[in-house]
């Protein structure tokens, strides 16, 4: 009995290793998940930006084709056109009615053509509904002369809708262009964050 219990004793008072210490306490693990959440963000706002950016080239576009010179049947307006703008007329109708058109300035000898619009090409602008009808062709920049007839219709003179591709172009880059390269930046800055993440965790766990 006295020496199970004098065993006990010196067991209950050993004291700890001399140069054993417990570890510090860990810091927060660098870098912080907070860049993937704002890396996420900027994929949507890019996206976001995107949509915006297409929708205002696609009414840019449209603005920039519709009819600006409008006149009456029977009317003759004085219009400043430029072949590389590619001039039109358009029309504006409640119902399918036969029309004649005809373009004239600039000397003589020079050559204007109307040619008919290849299928339906239409634009709406402030609840108007306007149909292409003929391409203008004209030598040079300059001021002519456009009369049309037309029972009940309103005629005007823009561009063709060829003219609006650039800007439906710029649109359709700009709406797939933001989001793939938000989607991008999210994705390169998820896999930095996490790999840098686990090797500073396995630093830490080696430095104890």
């Amino acid at each position: 009995m006295s020496l199970m219990t004098a065993q006990y004793g010196q067991h209950y008072g050993q004291q700890p290793h001399p140069y054993y210490s417990a570890p510090p306490p860990q810091g927060p693990v660098r870098p912080r998940i907070l860049w993937i959440v704002l890396a996420w963000l900027l994929f949507i706002v890019m996206s976001v930006a995107g949509v915006f950016a297409f929708a205002g080239g696609v009414f840019s576009s449209i603005s920039d084709v519709a009819p600006t010179t409008t006149f009456s049947s029977g009317e003759t307006v004085k219009v400043n056109l430029d072949p590389a703008q590619k001039p039109a007329i358009w029309a504006a109708a409640d119902q399918p009615t036969d029309v004649q058109c005809q373009v004239t300035g600039g000397s003589p000898d020079d050559k204007i053509t109307l040619s008919k619009a290849i299928g339906e090409q239409t634009v709406t602008v402030d609840g108007t509904k306007w149909e292409m009808l003929f391409s203008i062709g004209v030598p040079a920049a300059g001021e002519y002369q456009a009369a049309c007839d037309g029972e009940g219709v309103r005629f005007g003179v823009g561009k063709e809708l060829l003219a609006a591709a650039g800007g439906l172009v710029g649109g359709t880059a700009l709406l797939l262009g933001l989001p793939a390269l938000g989607f991008l930046i999210a994705v390169l800055t998820t896999v930095v964050v996490l790999v840098r993440r686990s090797r500073a965790r396995r630093r830490m766990m080696g430095m104890y």
